[in-house]
């Protein structure tokens, strides 16, 4: 379905499909909602409100969930007000926590109004945990039986709905904290009066409420389990993270470190205002100028330099672009180290060793391979020699620098991935700037 997007965007955009109701109701008819939601993302926002006013009320609260903020935050403002209480007509508790961020407080209250005893319940539990505590994805649906049960009542219990992502039956004891867990697949295989507690899986993950989002969900991943348990702390049996809240924050995650990495938002608009995308980019912009500005006042110092060996002006971006990717290589292996608990004091040294190792044999073959390049460009020995060791000095500054900043800005409870390759790039030029006129203040003048 993926692969006929685009042609869709197309037949809205340039042949008016917009403007067909039943062309495009059909268009749309059984696509789901992830689709639809990436389909409305793609288009420009006047086509974007007419499709949207052209999916059924029924279906239009999953495809708000599937969105990002900022394009949903356009389809709530033009919908009338007298629409949601239809389109709130089934939602649950986790709908309400994906869009609590989008929706005005009068459509929160409304929303809230709509939920049963239960999923109430559920929603308050889960707005007392922050978005990136695992507290607020928790999943309610569960298989529960006590621990001194039989396979004969894990198999009766079989027989009704089974919650989608799960392959486990969770044991409680008789005060509801979690005493163990039994595969589903175990029980086909056992006597109808064995007990489940002998079938159990050992050294089983449970979470806290309150333990990291990504980290919890990286377990799941790798557990080979549909879900885990979540308790409190009295080990009392909360829910569990299923694999699709897992894998979806893992996604939001990296997703948002791809878009840090240029200091924007990865909830920004395709077609946002162009006063809001202004304002939201010109912050990073700012900060790009000002580290300009600093390495160009460097390059200042070396002015009477330049004047007299013009050939330093053309090979400068030379060592700026080699010291910059070189830190951005190290600087995006920290940063995912960070982000999955890898990094710790404890390997920091050899760490730093190893990148450094690295550092110096790219630095001494790339220093050489551009250190003959410049020679047979400029017929100059003396300048070959300074833009290599320029080089060689800059790649390994470059590797020191992808390890530090991001564990220091990690240390400050600043994002690495938002602000380090600003300050890694700034770091690499200036560095590189005053090795390579520095040298060639010393050997070529």
């Amino acid at each position: 379905m993926a692969d006929q997007l685009p042609d869709l965007i197309e037949e809205i955009v340039t042949e008016g499909m917009a403007d067909d109701p039943a062309s495009l109701l059909a268009a749309l008819s059984g696509q789901d909602n992830v689709y639809i939601a990436t389909l409305l993302e793609s288009l420009p926002v006047e086509p974007r409100l007419v499709v949207w006013e052209g999916i059924p009320r029924d279906q239009k609260l999953n495809v708000l969930v599937e969105m990002r903020s900022d394009p949903r935050e356009i389809l709530i403002d033009n919908t009338p007000h007298n629409e949601w209480a239809s389109i709130f007509a089934d939602i649950y508790a986790d709908d309400l926590l994906e869009l609590l961020d989008s929706l005005p407080k009068r459509l929160v209250d409304l929303a809230y109004e709509s939920l049963d005893s239960k999923e109430r319940k559920y929603f308050r539990e889960a707005s007392l945990f922050p978005d990136n505590q695992i507290g607020h994805w928790i999943n309610h649906e569960q298989l529960v039986l006590p621990s001194n049960a039989k396979v004969r009542e894990a198999l009766r219990l079989l027989k009704k709905d089974i919650p989608q992502h799960c392959d486990s039956i969770y044991l409680v004891n008789r005060t509801g904290q979690f005493a163990a867990l039994v595969k589903i697949n175990n029980l086909f295989s056992a006597t109808e009066d064995k007990a489940l507690l002998s079938l159990a899986e050992e050294n089983i993950t449970t979470f806290k409420g309150d333990d990291d989002a990504m980290n919890a969900s990286l377990i799941v991943q790798r557990s080979g389990l549909a879900s885990l348990p979540v308790v409190d702390e009295n080990n009392t049996l909360l829910g569990r993270l299923d694999i699709t809240a897992a894998s979806e924050l893992v996604n939001e995650f990296y997703e948002r470190q791809v878009m840090a990495s240029a200091g924007m938002d990865e909830d920004e608009d395709l077609f946002s205002p162009v006063a809001k995308s202004a304002k939201n980019r010109a912050l990073w912009l700012g900060i790009n100028l000002l580290t300009a500005f600093m390495a160009s006042w460097f390059i200042g110092l070396f002015e009477g330099t330049l004047q007299q060996v013009v050939a330093l002006a053309v090979l400068m971006p030379v060592v700026a672009s080699m010291g910059g990717i070189a830190g951005s290589q190290t600087l995006t292996l920290i940063v995912r180290g960070l982000a999955l608990g890898q990094v710790t004091p404890a390997n920091i040294k050899a760490l730093m060793i190893k990148e450094l190792k690295v550092g110096g044999v790219n630095g001494v073959i790339w220093a050489l391979v551009i250190g003959i390049v410049a020679y047979f460009w400029f017929t100059d020995v003396m300048l070959g020699v300074v833009i290599c060791l320029a080089i060689l000095f800059n790649i390994v500054a470059a590797a020191i620098a992808g390890v530090f900043v991001p564990i220091i800005l990690d240390k400050l409870k600043i994002d690495p991935a938002l602000s380090g390759s600003v300050i890694l790039t700034t770091v690499t030029d200036i560095v590189g700037f005053v090795a390579f006129l520095g040298l060639g203040t010393l050997f070529l003048l």
